[in-house]
């Protein structure tokens, strides 16, 4: 670990000096935290076992004004990280991320939240005959979250500033492939800062216009991926999801949702067969309806081209039940042009993941 961490430090030392004569408006950060698995299922218990580590790398565009969004959000920036973490357990690996993230800032500019959405490799996934325990990773590839709450302060000597805070950092292939009962790491995080500039530009204020106004929009999404129900070895299953709903902004920033899922979910088709003849006690005869159809009310937080989507759903068409009759969706979308938008969804029950969602749409 201290090996790593000393690579990723001459790393970060030798980018930092390439970039002195370069006017980028970008900053670079090394973070070395540590801190504990949290228990949020039972299931994982005997997989927690002393206090993950790692270091986190991170380029940061900083941005001032010169869109008028970034004055919105009070100076936002964005960047890529990258994340080493030994969790501590032979039987769990190593984890290896990649992220893309926005930070936003408040308190005058001294508390950066930062949250960022990537891909990660672990090492020792679950395998029947070699790794059986592993009941949290069930695949090499998994989706992972970060966020970061840091008091920071730049420029504390010539380029280099401080930043410490927590940090949260969620492993799952939302049960792209069972098992995934998934990990959270719960740390406390120290920092180095690196300004790329000799100095920074003035921000960039522009006058309030009007109140932004918008009548109510009409939206389409079709939304597919492969899952597998919590039964390991039962398959991996395509699904289909349509939505229509109608949203009305609130303002530049945000906008309310209304509407309705229905959901073609195959695992859940073979989970149904499953349970009847490995259960016959339940009376259950294998031919329950898969479909389900939800109405949800969300919410939608616009940044630019991209937004940040919440939304919490009641299955109104319910024939099986299956984790309960409300669900939660929520993730990202990406806008190209005025109507046209694609999606990465997350939808789950609870704390416990069902899939993640490929959707496309379009907004009327």
């Amino acid at each position: 670990m201290k090996r790593l961490f000393t690579y990723l430090f001459c790393l970060f030392c030798v980018c930092t000096y390439s970039q002195e004569n370069k006017a980028t408006k970008s900053t670079m950060d090394v973070n070395y935290f540590a801190g504990n698995i949290a228990l949020h299922n039972t299931d994982i218990l005997h997989l927690i076992q002393g206090h993950p580590e790692g270091v986190i790398i991170s380029w940061n565009k900083k941005t001032f004004g010169e869109e008028a969004w970034q004055q919105g959000f009070n100076y936002p920036d964005y960047g890529l990280s990258f994340a080493y973490q030994d969790l501590k357990n032979e039987t769990l690996g190593n984890n290896v991320s990649v992220y893309a993230h926005y930070n936003f800032y408040f308190l005058k500019r001294n508390l950066m939240f930062r949250i960022g959405q990537g891909l990660a490799y672990t090492t020792n996934p679950y395998n029947k005959d070699a790794n059986h325990k592993n009941v949290a990773f069930g695949s090499h590839i998994l989706s992972s979250t970060y966020a970061m709450l840091n008091y920071k302060k730049e420029r504390l000597l010539d380029r280099f500033g401080l930043q410490a805070g927590l940090s949260l950092i969620h492993y799952s292939n939302a049960n792209v492939k069972a098992p995934n009962t998934s990990v959270n790491t719960i740390a406390f995080n120290f920092g180095v800062t690196y300004n790329l500039d000799e100095e920074d530009p003035e921000y960039i204020t522009r006058e309030s216009k009007e109140k932004f106004t918008q009548p109510i929009k009409y939206n389409l999404v079709f939304r597919s991926g492969i899952n597998e129900s919590d039964l390991i070895g039962s398959g991996q299953f395509p699904f289909y999801i349509l939505s229509a709903y109608a949203d009305k902004r609130l303002g530049f920033k945000s906008a309310v949702q209304l509407g309705t899922d229905v959901f073609f979910s195959n695992f859940l088709k073979e989970y149904i067969r499953y349970r009847a003849a490995a259960f016959p006690e339940e009376g259950e005869d294998g031919t329950a309806d898969y479909k389900r159809v939800g109405v949800f009310v969300g919410h939608e937080l616009f940044i630019n081209k991209m937004s940040l989507v919440t939304q919490l759903g009641y299955y109104a068409y319910y024939p099986y039940h299956f984790e309960g009759r409300t669900y939660i969706r929520v993730g990202l979308k990406r806008y190209f042009g005025e109507k046209w938008f694609a999606a990465l969804t997350l939808k789950s029950h609870g704390a416990k993941a069902e899939a993640v969602e490929l959707g496309v749409g379009i907004r009327l």
